[in-house]
């Protein structure tokens, strides 16, 4: 089998189920590539562990952090808040070997290449409204009301930023300065922990839910940047939806409650390049 480019999210490994799914993870083929969209873990110990585990298997891992990665919690050995607790996970992984948004973009030149590959770490900024409600205040207040509320607001902190959509509005425009310097000859895959439009949140069972799920300012990037591919994670409903001819790529793991449902086998990797045969 030639080498592959894979993607999942979502590990979640301080469920005991969900870490056995990692440790058995093996690549097919020596070369084969692994992209981790976000939600490793939520405490520093065990995402250490995951992403030890992954990159000692796979020739090159490319990660971004989900929001659980980024929860500052009483129990972890590393209290780092916001965008401290993102630079420490950015050194745990250039420590390990693995790319990180804050890297030079690599290149894909496996089958279905050559594609730039584009981890993105960009947050969200309350921008996918219930509806009826015309701005950030109404949003989050009709969350509150109804009890559907992202835990992140107590546990994702955005220090040294006032807030987390400011903290969001910065990650965009530094992200879109550094995607100028791609090589614009070539495609993207993006990874992102949040899909880059709101059209995948209109299935949650939950609507409120949706501010936490990204960034309208991101809507026409996977047409501007010339999209091979959209990879992500975040709302635990692992499937494909296509968006202006773009594939989008919901590859998360999610909680044993929710794959324990399903029919597929968890945590295999999706194959995102070559394209599988007979399409998606």
């Amino acid at each position: 089998m030639p080498p592959r480019l894979l993607a999942l999210s979502d590990l979640h490994v301080a469920y005991p189920e969900n870490r056995k799914i990692v440790d058995g993870l093996h690549p097919d083929n020596d070369d084969d590539w692994l992209l981790l969209a976000g939600d490793t873990g939520e405490l520093s110990p065990d995402i250490e562990w995951a992403l030890r585990t992954v990159r000692e298997r796979f020739a090159t891992v490319v990660w971004t952090p989900g929001n659980h990665d980024l929860w500052t919690h009483r129990e972890d050995p590393v209290q780092l808040r916001g965008e401290q607790r993102y630079l420490f996970l950015v050194d745990l992984c250039r420590s390990l070997g693995i790319l990180t948004p804050e890297d030079p973009y690599p290149v894909w030149r496996g089958a279905g290449g050559p594609v730039t590959i584009v981890p993105l770490f960009l947050l969200y900024d309350y921008s996918f409204r219930p509806d009826g409600a015309t701005n950030t205040e109404q949003g989050l207040a009709l969350a509150y009301q109804t009890g559907v509320v992202c835990s992140d607001e107590a546990l994702l902190h955005p220090d040294p930023y006032p807030s987390r959509d400011a903290w969001c509005r910065a990650r965009v425009a530094a992200t879109i300065s550094r995607l100028a310097e791609r090589d614009p000859a070539l495609p993207v895959v993006f990874v992102n922990h949040y899909p880059l439009v709101r059209e995948p949140t209109r299935v949650l069972r939950y609507p409120q839910f949706a501010q936490w799920c990204g960034t309208t300012l991101t809507a026409d990037w996977h047409v501007r940047y010339s999209a091979a591919a959209v990879v992500y994670g975040h709302l635990h409903i692992p499937r494909v939806t296509w968006h202006d001819g773009v594939r989008f790529e919901e590859v998360s793991i999610g909680y044993p409650r929710e794959w324990q449902r399903r029919t597929i086998r968890p945590g295999v990797p999706r194959q995102i390049l070559p394209v599988p045969e007979g399409g998606i």
